[in-house]
């Protein structure tokens, strides 16, 4: 199945898109994004005609260290139809910046996928509960102390041994319930971008770090192996 990917920079393009009619794994198209600059508002998205399953519950991994930030796994399409990229920790671009996780959205017949970035403020994830402090908006696994982070292990998955910055909130503490959407959009989750979170994904961002993109990478590769090459 093609994919439509739409690179969108508004410095670099000025308000042109590229669009490029290809096969792109996850991977190549992240590439993109941080070649257009990691400083600017690229978005990086692309389409496909099947809905991605719901989420199912994944442990989480000890954080290894003082921070680090979960991002949570997420699905993508490949050649052999949606597989999954599991969540990572992953050392933030620069001091004060949050993730906001990637999703996809349903609208007008195509389920889009919509890249995830850095920013001051998490933003509009479409609702999608993720879980480990990612519950359907913003993000309760732990916040910025000036240069600090400190880790909410009431949500998050912390060894006090490697990690010393915790704190302990268990009022943010949300379950999953079933089935458990990971789109937004007709037959998922039909929640609305809030002000706050429309205004955070205006403000500048940061692409996914170099660690993100090699991790993706190598989900898609485990991919094209579990079917033992790629589709003509």
């Amino acid at each position: 199945m093609a994919l439509t990917c739409l690179v969108e920079n508004s410095q670099i393009m000025k308000n042109n898109k590229l669009c490029l009619q290809r096969k792109l794994p996850l991977f190549l198209a992240l590439v993109l994004a941080a070649f257009f600059g990691a400083n600017s508002r690229a978005g990086v998205q692309f389409s496909v005609k099947i809905a991605p399953p719901p989420i199912a519950v994944f442990d989480q991994p000890a954080c290894p260290g003082d921070g680090y930030i979960w991002t949570p796994g997420y699905y993508q399409y490949g050649d052999y139809g949606y597989y999954w990229v599991p969540g990572q920790w992953v050392l933030p671009p620069a001091v004060g910046l949050l993730w906001t996780p990637g999703y996809w959205d349903h609208a007008g017949g195509s389920y889009t996928w919509h890249q995830g970035s850095w920013g001051s403020r998490v933003g509009f994830y479409g609702g999608v509960n993720y879980g480990g402090g990612y519950f359907g908006s913003g993000f309760t696994g732990g916040r910025w102390d000036g240069n600090v982070f400190r880790h909410n292990t009431a949500v998050v998955n912390v060894d006090r041994n490697n990690v010393h910055n915790t704190y302990v909130d268990r009022t943010v503490v949300q379950p999953i319930k079933g089935p458990n959407h990971s789109f937004n959009g007709r037959g998922g989750i039909t929640v609305k971008a809030s002000s706050v979170e429309l205004q955070a994904g205006r403000e500048p961002h940061k692409d996914p770090t170099p660690a993100q993109v090699s991790h993706a990478q190598e989900a898609h590769d485990n991919h094209l192996a579990a079917h033992g090459k790629p589709r003509e």
